[in-house]
């Protein structure tokens, strides 16, 4: 329907204030979010149709205004973080050198005949533990209680008792030599043919004695429970058993040679037995399978090494009984 110009302009200003105020009122009710509405209202062509009448178009609003951002800008910034500080672990007495330095630590304590720690914690013993114990190396310990007040028991040594210990030796060393020349773990290749062997020297003392028409016992208990051992062992864990292997050929090497010298002067005539001799140098022969066994303890993870050092009292407990056998 045809309007007239003046009728028309009036219903367009009505519109636009009707709309003006439903923006400030929707303002108010919502004072927290504003909501600006910015609407361009347009009068498009009004052409005057039919005797002047004008026709009104419809309002234009396509256009509108960004909302404005509600979110606060925060003022405070977040609390520093802390760096928590990194705690080293404090390394065992002789790690730095290798598992054999680690390993003579373990047996200057339990070479301490006090029973006292003489340097580092090597290994979690127990005071009564290490009392108990006897390296081999040192001579007899009595845990300082003999009667010289010296630390070292009044002994006497003879010859049926050496042979036992002959005897037991022999066997303990024949099983090692064997475990390492036979087993198809490559731990053991490496300390094949070292010119540490024994039994050989001690097949061929015996049958000296068997020549002197000196009866030659069998193995006793403390070699066979020992020989049984390190057979298993060996089966089990090649670190565990290297243990052994190092401590027996260094016992022998580093104490052996003090009863050697006391028992070939009280009963033998001051003869030197194979047992004793090598062919080259002791000490260098023990020297590269220590750095041997560093080169393998290097691969080894910390749980081993700790296992290693436990299983070193085993080995001393078991040459102390075999030792022990020169007096029974």
């Amino acid at each position: 329907m045809s309007l007239p110009e003046s009728v028309a302009l009036q219903s367009f200003e009505r519109i636009s204030s009707t709309y003006a105020s439903v923006s400030r009122s929707f303002s108010r009710v919502v004072p927290s979010r504003p909501l600006i509405i910015s609407t361009s209202v347009m009068t498009r062509k009004m052409k005057v149709r039919n005797g002047g009448a004008l026709s009104l178009c419809c309002l234009d609003s396509n256009h509108s205004a960004p909302l404005p951002s509600t979110t606060a800008t925060s003022t405070s910034s977040a609390p520093p973080v802390l760096k928590r500080k990194k705690r080293y672990r404090k390394e065992y007495p002789g790690e730095s050198k290798g598992i054999t330095e680690e390993l003579r630590f373990v047996a200057m304590r339990l070479r301490n005949v006090n029973g006292k720690k003489l340097s580092g914690d090597a290994d979690s013993f127990s005071e009564d533990e290490v009392e108990e114990r006897d390296d081999g190396n040192l001579m007899l310990s009595d845990n300082g209680n003999d009667e010289n007040g010296d630390g070292v028991e009044s002994w006497q040594p003879s010859l049926d008792g050496f042979l036992k210990y002959l005897v037991d030796s022999k066997l303990v060393f024949s099983t090692v030599e064997q475990i390492v020349d036979e087993s198809s773990d490559v731990a053991y290749s490496y300390f094949r043919k070292s010119g540490l062997e024994r039994s050989e020297c001690l097949a061929k003392d015996l049958e000296w004695f068997s020549e002197q028409g000196i009866v030659v016992p069998t193995p006793s208990n403390p070699g066979v429970s020992y020989a049984k051992y390190l057979e298993e062992l060996a089966e089990r864990s090649a670190p565990l058993f290297l243990c052994h292997y190092y401590n027996i050929y260094f016992s022998h090497i580093a104490g052996g040679q003090v009863i050697a010298g006391q028992v070939s002067e009280r009963l033998l005539e001051g003869r030197k037995l194979e047992f004793y001799t090598w062919a080259g140098d002791a000490e260098d022969l023990l020297k590269n399978v220590r750095e041997k066994l560093n080169m393998l303890g290097e691969h080894w993870s910390r749980d081993a090494k700790n296992k290693c050092l436990r299983e070193a009292t085993k080995s001393f407990r078991f040459l102390g009984q075999i030792v022990r056998l020169i007096i029974l």
